[in-house]
């Protein structure tokens, strides 16, 4: 039996290549698990200090298997649907891993509420963008969540409006992706990315992505405080002692 996801370690960085490319990696069930699965092992795994979210084959990931979907057409069995991906976006967000979405050809409903629901995302210059469930008459309540969250209102309402494809340098304009590059320059330019956060201080990207998420619905106010608070902790902490005197010393930094 094929994995469905597979897992490919390198100086720091966790590969996650979903792998169902005769279904354009659709989420089924078993590979929603498997991702969360996966990344629930590597909030635990010390050796990681980046994830990557990639697809095989020809695109990234065409959201939901419809198939699998229409195959059990009850009530309970749509809310397990829904409660799976809910769990696995949130796991995302909530990693103390930085992720970083790796987008190639398709990324369409749930695939791109994938891309939205991570921290960062690089597109190959051919890859194209949807939230289509209002063509067939299923508006993408769920990937609106994290869509919502990564663009401005009247971006996403368009989106989920018309369910028009959006090409990759409007996905970047927009804020859904940090970068487009040439289609073969794309595993370089992640590679480089995931290398160079990989770098810091895992005390430090993990306080930062968690306290980013946290202040980012308080307001101003509130917001500074909590900061702060955040702050003072980090600046307590072992790698922070270590990299301030590192860099006044002029070496390199040795991370706890």
């Amino acid at each position: 039996m094929t994995n469905v996801l597979l897992r490919r370690d390198h100086d720091g960085v966790a590969w996650l290549t979903m792998n169902r490319p005769d279904a354009r990696n659709a989420l089924s069930m078993g590979l929603m698990e498997a991702m969360d699965a996966e990344l629930a092992a590597i909030e635990q795994d010390a050796s990681v200090r980046v994830v990557v979210i990639a697809g095989a084959g020809a695109s990234f990931c065409a959201g939901h298997d419809l198939r699998e979907v229409r195959g059990d057409a009850r009530r309970a069995a749509y809310e397990a649907l829904f409660a799976l991906c809910g769990r696995l976006m949130q796991r995302i967000v909530a990693l103390s891993r930085p992720v970083i979405a790796r987008v190639h050809g398709a990324a369409t409903a749930a695939g791109c509420q994938l891309v939205a629901s991570a921290d960062l995302a690089i597109a190959g210059e051919s890859a194209r963008f949807a939230t289509p469930g209002v063509n067939i008459g299923l508006f993408c309540t769920t990937p609106m969540v994290a869509l919502s969250r990564a663009v401005g209102r009247k971006a996403a309402m368009e989106m989920l409006l018309t369910g028009d494809l959006m090409p990759a340098e409007r996905a970047r304009e927009i804020g859904l992706v940090n970068r487009v590059v040439p289609d073969e320059e794309l595993d370089a330019a992640v590679a480089a990315l995931a290398a160079r956060i990989a770098r810091g201080s895992p005390t430090a990207l993990a306080m930062g992505k968690k306290a980013f998420q946290r202040q980012a619905d308080m307001d101003l106010a509130a917001a500074y405080d909590f900061a702060s608070g955040v702050m003072t902790e980090n600046m307590l902490a072992h790698d922070a002692e270590e990299g301030i005197d590192a860099f006044l010393e002029k070496r390199p930094p040795a991370w706890s």
